[in-house]
């Protein structure tokens, strides 16, 4: 038998060696491949649950929103009062907020550092008159207009800018609603600015505000913009990420991409994107349109075919958006008087009457009452101021005057469009609330008991307090009713409703009054500031009207020193145009400092002033001349020489022969006619021109205060 020697392990290769340590070892090596597998597992599993709040700690320390500028254009001092709101909701989120006067900020020095500050520009801006910025807004708009189109700039000038646009206008001006606001929005889009949220349009016109105010219609853009601003400090980004067409769809693309380069931006290229999308749900029998953006959801009807356009006592309205139609219940007209209105001119010392009108008590009731004396219609017409109620069934008003007394918290439109209270309510609360007012004056130092007592009894209406009463649709039964109670009638109109003066429009008034601020077009453009586009051509036309009248028809001129009282040529062609009775010219009043106007104490003229303008329009009108005087309300009346009979001059009234010849005016239905020189009385010597009295009633006590104080009432 043969043994082999055995091998040794020196003998093996070191590949076989390593071999059979592994195989030696496998248990070894299995156990820690699942350890570093089981440890792998488990730290894969706790960063996953980690990642959530180590992604929330990295955005609470990553700033996306800096702070909010909030930039304001304002004229009256809505929206900068809007900009201090909206100033004080941001900070109340946590983020800085700076209110910003455009007048004081460099746009070209100061506009693009807003692109990458991570900051929120706001702009609050109002459409002053004819559609332009406001005062204080002029340049930097100008600067924005001029970049927006200037090849030097760029069309990415501002990109990075996020930006919010709230307009502040009046829907009753057709043509140039919330004009500022939309080409700033506009201007900023084609400089690459991007929207942060749809732009919001504020109306004072009451009747078309979608809030029933412009302070709601703030308050609805805020609380939206509010919420928007809470998403972009967070970091978070908008869902939809489509294009708005103008075909009036809207196609949303999600998809997992970088943000789109938008469209070359300019101005023919805006209304592709316009601030809200549409939608077309087509149905068989009507048309719907969805409207969708930030603000609201709308579904808005077109009828298909005219017979449908009226149903059930409905109205159809065009609306703004894209021509589409909508229908509006006409039992659905709002109040003229909102509350905020309602606020303001209870403050204002007006007893509101209903929806749409008011009474206030005149100065010169209350100091005649006193016995110190009347108003100028006292003078010139005999009335007993003491017994006279100011009062208008319509606070509204077609023009925005430079010198109106109320700094213009009456609302404004060219037609009526609110509910409707019926006359005799309105004449019985007014009647009840000026009666209420001169009962305040019971036993008080100083007012005359005799006095006291006849004021009670009102005698004469001067529909002249504020507005324009000759909207009110119901103002014949009005009047008719004043003189069933025999109190006389005088209306004040603005001249820009002549349909309405007209002969057979009108019923008979007392007297009836044409307010003649300015003798040119562009100096009543100036003054007035009047709604209407063709506001000329209205009030030419009302003059003309006015001398179709066969009673006591009056030019009153207000003037407004260094604004009209040049114009003397041009007043003189417009006497001739009406031919009125009377022409009261009056010194303008100051009410005060108001952000609305810029009338200031160097516009009024003294007294002698209007005395050398009178003198001078007198010698240029053959058939007028210089009737009476009321120095202490800076006016004095021009009259028709028909009232001068035999060298006296006739221009006071007889009231009592007025109702007389109005009744049976009324009793025969228009058939039995009267003139103005049916019922004249003659003046006493105190009121005329040139009198020692200068018009103050020698029965009276003239009372000097020492001490004056402003005081905006009275007419």
């Amino acid at each position: 038998m043969c043994f082999l020697p055995p091998v040794s392990q020196d003998a093996r290769s070191p590949t076989e060696s390593y071999f059979m340590w592994l195989w030696h070892s496998r248990l070894y090596l299995y156990s820690a491949a699942a350890l570093v597998f089981g440890l792998w597992f488990l730290l894969k599993k706790v960063r996953h649950l980690l990642i959530p709040y180590s992604n929330l700690c990295l955005e609470t320390k990553e700033v996306h929103v800096s702070g909010v500028k909030i930039f304001y254009g304002s004229q009256t001092g809505t929206a900068k009062g809007f900009a201090n709101e909206l100033s004080e909701e941001v900070k109340a989120l946590g983020l800085p907020a700076e209110v910003i006067d455009m007048k004081d900020y460099d746009p070209d020095d100061q506009l693009a550092d807003e692109c990458i500050s991570k900051s929120v520009c706001v702009f609050l801006v109002a459409t002053y008159t004819d559609g332009q910025p406001t005062e204080n807004a002029e340049w930097f708009c100008k600067w924005l207009e001029e970049a927006s189109t200037d090849f030097r700039y760029g069309k990415t000038y501002l990109k990075g800018l996020r930006y919010a646009v709230f307009g502040l206008g009046n829907s009753v001006y057709v043509g140039h609603y919330n004009t500022v606001c939309k080409n700033v929005d506009k201007w900023l889009w084609m400089l690459s600015g991007r929207r942060i949220m749809t732009r919001g349009e504020g109306d004072c016109n009451v009747v078309k505000s979608l809030n029933g105010s412009i302070q709601a219609d703030f308050l609805a853009w805020k609380v939206k913009f509010l919420n928007r601003l809470k998403t972009l400090a967070k970091g978070e980004k908008k869902s939809c990420s489509g294009k708005c067409k103008t075909e009036g769809s809207c196609k949303n693309k999600r998809k997992d991409r970088g943000d789109i380069q938008p469209e070359p931006r300019g101005a023919e290229n805006f209304a592709k994107c316009p601030s809200s999308c549409f939608l077309l749900l087509p149905s068989k029998d009507i048309d719907v349109y969805m409207a969708v953006d930030h603000n609201r959801l709308k579904v808005l009807f077109l009828p298909q075919s005219k017979e449908e356009s009226q149903r059930d006592g409905q109205m159809v309205k065009l609306s703004k958006l894209n021509g589409v139609q909508k229908i509006e219940d006409e039992g659905e007209r709002r109040e003229m008087i909102t509350p905020a209105l309602r606020e303001a001119l209870t403050k204002q010392g007006y007893k509101l009457i209903g929806s749409h009108s008011g009474v206030k008590l005149c100065r010169w009731t209350k100091s005649m009452l006193r016995g110190r004396g009347g108003c100028y219609k006292h003078t010139f017409y005999g009335i007993e101021s003491h017994r006279c109620m100011e009062t208008t069934p319509s606070l509204a008003c077609a023009n925005k005057c430079v010198f109106c007394w109320r700094h213009h918290t009456n609302p404004v439109g060219t037609e009526w469009r609110w509910k409707m209270d019926p006359a005799e309510k309105i004449l019985e609360d007014a009647l009840e609330k000026h009666q209420n007012m001169i009962r305040q004056f019971r036993g008080v130092p100083g007012v005359k008991p005799d006095r006291y007592e006849e004021g009670l009894a009102v005698k004469h209406c001067a529909l002249s307090l504020v507005g324009e009463p000759i909207m009110y649709p119901e103002i014949n039964n009005f009047i008719r009713l004043l003189h069933h109670h025999q109190i006389s009638s005088f209306l004040v109109t603005n001249a820009q409703f002549p349909q309405e003066i007209r002969y057979k429009s009108l019923v008979p008034v007392t007297q009836l009054y044409v307010s003649v601020d300015a003798s040119t077009q562009d100096s009543l453009k100036k003054i007035d500031r009047p709604l209407f586009k063709d506001f000329w051509p209205r009030f030419l036309d009302s003059l003309k009207a006015l001398g179709e009248k066969k009673q006591r028809t009056v030019y009153r001129l207000t003037l407004v020193k260094s604004w009209n009282v040049e114009e003397m040529q041009a007043y003189s062609e417009l006497i001739a145009l009406g031919q009125p009775d009377f022409i009261e010219v009056k010194g303008v009043t100051y009410c005060g400092e108001s952000s609305a106007s810029s009338l200031t104490m160097a516009n009024v003229p003294w007294h002698q002033e209007v005395v050398t303008f009178v003198q001078q329009l007198a010698d240029m009108l053959p058939e007028y001349e210089i009737a009476c005087e009321h120095e202490h309300s800076n006016c004095l009346l021009i009259a028709h020489t028909k009232f001068k009979v035999d060298g006296e001059w006739w221009t006071w009234i007889d009231y009592e022969r007025f109702q007389e010849l109005v009744q049976a005016y009324d009793e025969s239905g228009g058939q039995q006619t009267f003139s103005a020189l049916d019922y004249v009385a003659k003046t006493p010597s105190w009121a005329l021109f040139g009198a020692q009295e200068q018009g103050f009633d020698p029965a009276e006590t003239r009372f000097q205060r020492r001490n004056k104080s402003k005081d905006i009432s009275g007419c």
